[in-house]
Protein backbone atom coordinates (compact mmCIF):
# COMPACT_ATOMS: atom_id res chain seq x y z
CA UNK A 1 0.00 0.00 0.00
CA UNK A 2 2.62 1.88 0.89
CA UNK A 3 4.63 1.53 -2.35
CA UNK A 4 1.52 2.33 -4.44
CA UNK A 5 1.29 5.69 -2.66
CA UNK A 6 4.74 6.64 -3.13
CA UNK A 7 4.37 5.62 -6.67
CA UNK A 8 0.83 8.04 -7.07
CA UNK A 9 2.75 10.89 -5.60
CA UNK A 10 5.55 10.59 -8.24
CA UNK A 11 3.26 10.14 -11.00
CA UNK A 12 1.22 12.98 -9.68
CA UNK A 13 3.96 15.38 -9.24
CA UNK A 14 4.48 17.26 -12.67
CA UNK A 15 0.87 18.06 -12.80
CA UNK A 16 0.90 20.15 -9.40
CA UNK A 17 1.72 23.18 -12.09
CA UNK A 18 0.75 21.44 -15.00
CA UNK A 19 -1.02 24.57 -16.18
CA UNK A 20 1.04 27.18 -14.21
CA UNK A 21 4.15 28.84 -15.62
CA UNK A 22 6.54 31.24 -13.68
CA UNK A 23 8.16 33.92 -16.26
CA UNK A 24 11.40 35.48 -15.14
CA UNK A 25 12.47 38.92 -16.38
CA UNK A 26 15.90 39.76 -15.42
CA UNK A 27 17.19 43.35 -14.74
CA UNK A 28 18.96 46.22 -16.62
CA UNK A 29 22.05 45.76 -18.43
CA UNK A 30 21.58 41.88 -17.42
CA UNK A 31 20.23 38.71 -19.76
CA UNK A 32 18.58 35.81 -18.75
CA UNK A 33 22.13 33.83 -17.67
CA UNK A 34 21.62 35.78 -14.43
CA UNK A 35 18.45 33.97 -13.53
CA UNK A 36 19.56 30.51 -14.78
CA UNK A 37 19.98 29.08 -11.17
CA UNK A 38 16.31 30.65 -10.15
CA UNK A 39 14.74 28.41 -13.34
CA UNK A 40 16.66 25.33 -12.48
CA UNK A 41 15.15 25.61 -9.05
CA UNK A 42 11.43 26.22 -10.61
CA UNK A 43 11.74 23.90 -13.25
CA UNK A 44 12.21 21.05 -10.13
CA UNK A 45 8.94 22.27 -8.58
CA UNK A 46 7.20 21.37 -11.47
CA UNK A 47 6.89 24.63 -13.29
CA UNK A 48 6.62 25.87 -17.15
CA UNK A 49 9.45 28.20 -16.75
CA UNK A 50 9.92 30.80 -19.27
CA UNK A 51 13.58 32.66 -18.69
CA UNK A 52 13.04 35.80 -21.35
CA UNK A 53 15.63 37.64 -22.59
CA UNK A 54 15.22 41.20 -23.70
CA UNK A 55 17.23 44.24 -25.01
CA UNK A 56 17.04 46.14 -21.66
CA UNK A 57 19.38 48.72 -22.51
CA UNK A 58 18.49 49.57 -26.23
CA UNK A 59 14.93 51.22 -25.65
CA UNK A 60 12.79 53.59 -23.13
CA UNK A 61 10.82 50.55 -20.77
CA UNK A 62 7.44 51.65 -22.64
CA UNK A 63 8.70 49.85 -25.70
CA UNK A 64 10.13 47.17 -23.28
CA UNK A 65 7.05 46.40 -21.63
CA UNK A 66 5.36 45.92 -25.30
CA UNK A 67 7.62 44.04 -26.39
CA UNK A 68 7.88 41.47 -23.30
CA UNK A 69 4.51 41.32 -22.85
CA UNK A 70 3.95 40.28 -26.62
CA UNK A 71 6.75 37.61 -25.74
CA UNK A 72 5.26 36.53 -22.21
CA UNK A 73 2.08 35.95 -24.18
CA UNK A 74 3.22 33.94 -26.94
CA UNK A 75 5.08 31.82 -24.52
CA UNK A 76 2.22 30.91 -21.81
CA UNK A 77 -0.94 30.34 -24.58
CA UNK A 78 -1.50 27.25 -22.85
CA UNK A 79 -1.10 28.55 -19.24
CA UNK A 80 -4.19 29.03 -17.52
CA UNK A 81 -2.20 31.64 -14.79
CA UNK A 82 1.07 33.14 -15.55
CA UNK A 83 3.30 33.80 -12.01
CA UNK A 84 5.81 36.08 -12.59
CA UNK A 85 9.57 36.99 -10.62
CA UNK A 86 11.35 39.87 -11.53
CA UNK A 87 14.80 41.72 -10.82
CA UNK A 88 15.36 45.08 -10.32
CA UNK A 89 13.77 46.72 -13.76
CA UNK A 90 11.29 43.98 -14.43
CA UNK A 91 9.73 45.21 -12.00
CA UNK A 92 9.14 48.38 -13.28
CA UNK A 93 8.29 46.86 -16.62
CA UNK A 94 5.42 44.62 -15.51
CA UNK A 95 4.28 47.35 -13.68
CA UNK A 96 4.03 49.64 -17.11
CA UNK A 97 2.47 46.23 -18.44
CA UNK A 98 -0.22 46.14 -15.76
CA UNK A 99 -0.75 49.63 -15.95
CA UNK A 100 -1.34 50.36 -19.66
CA UNK A 101 -2.11 46.46 -21.04
CA UNK A 102 -2.76 44.31 -18.07
CA UNK A 103 -1.87 40.53 -18.48
CA UNK A 104 -5.34 38.90 -18.05
CA UNK A 105 -4.06 35.82 -16.48
CA UNK A 106 -1.23 37.38 -14.17
CA UNK A 107 -0.74 34.94 -10.86
CA UNK A 108 1.28 36.24 -7.98
CA UNK A 109 4.27 38.24 -8.47
CA UNK A 110 7.57 38.77 -6.73
CA UNK A 111 10.11 41.54 -7.02
CA UNK A 112 13.48 41.35 -6.40
CA UNK A 113 14.96 44.72 -5.30
CA UNK A 114 13.38 46.39 -7.58
CA UNK A 115 13.59 50.51 -7.55
CA UNK A 116 9.76 50.44 -7.09
CA UNK A 117 10.54 54.49 -5.84
CA UNK A 118 13.51 54.98 -7.99
CA UNK A 119 17.48 54.64 -7.28
CA UNK A 120 19.16 57.84 -5.91
CA UNK A 121 21.99 56.64 -8.22
CA UNK A 122 20.10 57.24 -11.24
CA UNK A 123 19.19 60.71 -9.79
CA UNK A 124 22.69 61.59 -9.10
CA UNK A 125 24.82 59.97 -12.22
CA UNK A 126 22.36 59.70 -15.13
CA UNK A 127 23.34 62.51 -16.68
CA UNK A 128 27.32 61.24 -16.95
CA UNK A 129 27.87 59.74 -20.63
CA UNK A 130 29.42 56.47 -18.99
CA UNK A 131 25.83 55.91 -17.40
CA UNK A 132 24.15 56.47 -20.61
CA UNK A 133 26.22 54.53 -22.57
CA UNK A 134 25.90 51.45 -20.19
CA UNK A 135 22.57 51.61 -19.19
CA UNK A 136 20.74 53.34 -22.34
CA UNK A 137 17.38 55.34 -22.19
CA UNK A 138 15.64 52.79 -19.89
CA UNK A 139 18.13 53.94 -17.25
CA UNK A 140 17.57 57.35 -17.63
CA UNK A 141 13.68 56.47 -16.68
CA UNK A 142 14.72 54.81 -13.02
CA UNK A 143 15.00 58.25 -10.96
CA UNK A 144 13.18 59.16 -8.16
CA UNK A 145 11.86 62.36 -9.17
CA UNK A 146 8.13 63.61 -8.51
CA UNK A 147 6.86 63.63 -11.75
CA UNK A 148 9.09 61.31 -13.00
CA UNK A 149 8.56 58.04 -14.60
CA UNK A 150 8.48 55.28 -11.75
CA UNK A 151 6.62 57.34 -10.19
CA UNK A 152 3.76 58.29 -12.56
CA UNK A 153 2.70 53.97 -12.87
CA UNK A 154 1.24 54.00 -9.38
CA UNK A 155 -0.15 51.38 -6.86
CA UNK A 156 -0.29 47.48 -8.35
CA UNK A 157 -3.13 45.46 -8.10
CA UNK A 158 -2.09 42.18 -8.24
CA UNK A 159 -0.81 39.66 -5.87
CA UNK A 160 2.78 40.99 -5.15
CA UNK A 161 5.46 39.98 -2.73
CA UNK A 162 8.99 42.30 -2.82
CA UNK A 163 12.24 41.27 -1.40
CA UNK A 164 14.78 43.30 -1.20
CA UNK A 165 18.84 42.98 -0.29
CA UNK A 166 20.30 45.30 2.80
CA UNK A 167 24.39 44.21 1.56
CA UNK A 168 26.51 46.10 -0.84
CA UNK A 169 29.61 45.65 -2.70
CA UNK A 170 29.44 49.21 -4.09
CA UNK A 171 30.00 51.86 -1.49
CA UNK A 172 30.25 54.46 -4.14
CA UNK A 173 27.07 53.76 -5.13
CA UNK A 174 25.72 53.47 -1.68
CA UNK A 175 27.18 56.59 -0.15
CA UNK A 176 24.36 58.34 -2.53
CA UNK A 177 21.81 56.61 -1.37
CA UNK A 178 19.92 57.37 2.27
CA UNK A 179 19.10 54.42 4.65
CA UNK A 180 20.34 51.18 4.27
CA UNK A 181 21.02 49.30 0.86
CA UNK A 182 21.98 46.75 -1.40
CA UNK A 183 24.35 48.79 -3.74
CA UNK A 184 21.67 50.28 -6.41
CA UNK A 185 17.91 50.51 -4.08
CA UNK A 186 17.34 51.52 -1.04
CA UNK A 187 15.34 49.13 1.08
CA UNK A 188 12.85 51.98 1.05
CA UNK A 189 12.62 52.32 -2.37
CA UNK A 190 11.54 49.08 -2.80
CA UNK A 191 8.05 49.39 -1.91
CA UNK A 192 5.01 49.74 -3.49
CA UNK A 193 1.29 51.02 -2.57
CA UNK A 194 -0.56 47.61 -3.18
CA UNK A 195 1.65 45.17 -2.43
CA UNK A 196 0.81 42.08 -0.29
CA UNK A 197 4.07 41.10 1.59
CA UNK A 198 8.15 42.98 1.98
CA UNK A 199 10.93 40.95 3.48
CA UNK A 200 14.82 42.42 3.79
CA UNK A 201 17.15 39.94 2.99
CA UNK A 202 21.27 39.62 3.27
CA UNK A 203 21.81 39.59 -0.12
CA UNK A 204 23.83 42.48 -3.03
CA UNK A 205 21.59 44.28 -5.81
CA UNK A 206 23.26 41.86 -8.46
CA UNK A 207 23.51 38.25 -6.46
CA UNK A 208 20.15 38.23 -4.59
CA UNK A 209 18.53 36.25 -7.37
CA UNK A 210 21.50 33.36 -6.60
CA UNK A 211 21.06 32.85 -2.70
CA UNK A 212 19.12 30.14 -1.49
CA UNK A 213 17.24 31.29 1.02
CA UNK A 214 16.18 33.88 -1.66
CA UNK A 215 14.99 31.61 -4.25
CA UNK A 216 13.13 29.53 -1.06
CA UNK A 217 11.65 32.20 -0.51
CA UNK A 218 10.35 32.51 -4.25
CA UNK A 219 8.70 29.01 -4.23
CA UNK A 220 6.81 29.56 -0.95
CA UNK A 221 5.45 33.05 -2.12
CA UNK A 222 4.19 31.62 -5.28
CA UNK A 223 2.94 28.45 -3.67
CA UNK A 224 0.99 30.24 -0.59
CA UNK A 225 0.98 33.88 -1.16
CA UNK A 226 3.24 34.95 1.57
CA UNK A 227 6.86 34.75 3.02
CA UNK A 228 7.75 32.65 5.96
CA UNK A 229 8.52 34.92 8.87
Amino acid sequence: MARLILLCSLLMTPLLHAHESVVLLHGLARSSKSMSKLAKALKAESYNVVNLNYPSTKYPIEQLAERVRAEIVAQTKEDQTVHLVTHSMGGILLRQIQKTDPLKNIGRVVMLSPPNQGSEVVDKISARWIFKRINGPAGQQLGTQPDGFVTSLGPVDFELGVLTGDRSINWINSSMIPGKDDGKVSIESAKVEGMQAYKIVHATHPMIMRKRAVIEAIIHFLQNGQFLP
